[in-house]
């Protein structure tokens, strides 16, 4: 009989119970198939906290190095639950959270963070004009913030045109170069969601725990940097520091 036992450094407090879950049981799923002669599949920790994700899937994701930082391209997709839509086009506007953190893999102790950026979407409809606006805000709603403050805002005739604007992100500068040592392994996590907390309060009671309200995802995975020219400011119409 063969005894394996498991060493797990504890989880940072900022990455969330989900995430070290998620690196737990990818551990225990690499362990047994181990212990069954099956090799397992490559970041199974990684694919468990992926898969973790209820209404919506990452389609890409991809972070390149240029002289002057890290910039991060993503893909999400997702259709809206008609109850959702429904309420879009009584004029209740939708916010959309984008977080994305980086740390530096420390096997002796907690991974440490060491960049991170955010920014907030909204969605909205305009009943007099029948027109969909997006505006794309620096960092989150809330902690002490007056409301999102717009550096980007777009108009357009259709639903899915403006879908495809909040579902996908271009060249976003999430880290300093020196924040990603060379030589160190980073792992990066990014978390996409719907967030209910901008709702209205009657309807924040209304939709909770409902599932077509649970729009989200959240992966976390190995940061694999391509090499790429520098970014062009007009390449990115939202730029932000570090949260």
């Amino acid at each position: 009989m063969v005894f394996i036992t498991l060493f797990w450094k504890s989880a940072p407090p900022d990455v969330g119970v989900r995430h070290f879950w998620a690196r737990f049981w990818g551990g225990m799923t690499i362990a047994i198939a181990l212990l069954m002669g099956v090799q397992p599949p490559a970041h199974s920790a990684s694919v468990a906290y992926a898969a973790s994700a209820a209404t919506a899937q990452l389609t890409q994701l991809r972070a390149e190095r240029t002289d002057d930082g890290v910039y991060l391209s993503a893909a999400v997709a997702f259709e809206l639950p008609h109850v959702v839509e429904d309420a879009l086009l009584k004029g209740i506007p939708l916010f959309f959270a984008i977080e994305v953190d980086i740390y530096r893999d420390r096997w002796y102790w907690m991974d440490q963070r060491v960049a991170g950026a955010a920014r907030t979407i909204r969605l909205a409809y305009q009943p007099l004009t029948r027109r969909w606006r997006v505006n794309i805000g620096s960092g989150l709603i809330g902690g002490g913030s007056s409301g999102l403050r717009a550096t980007f805002n777009q108009n357009y005739d259709t639903l899915p045109e403006a879908l495809s604007a909040v579902q996908r992100v271009a060249r976003w500068k999430v880290a300093e170069l020196a924040d990603v040592r060379t030589g160190n392994e980073h792992n990066l996590v990014f978390s996409f969601k719907l967030d209910l907390s901008q709702l209205p309060r009657p309807f924040q009671i209304g939709v909770a725990g409902q599932r077509d309200w649970n729009i989200a995802i959240e992966s976390a995975q190995p940061l694999v940097l391509q090499t790429s020219r520098p970014a062009e400011p007009a390449k990115d119409t939202v730029s932000e520091g570090a949260k």
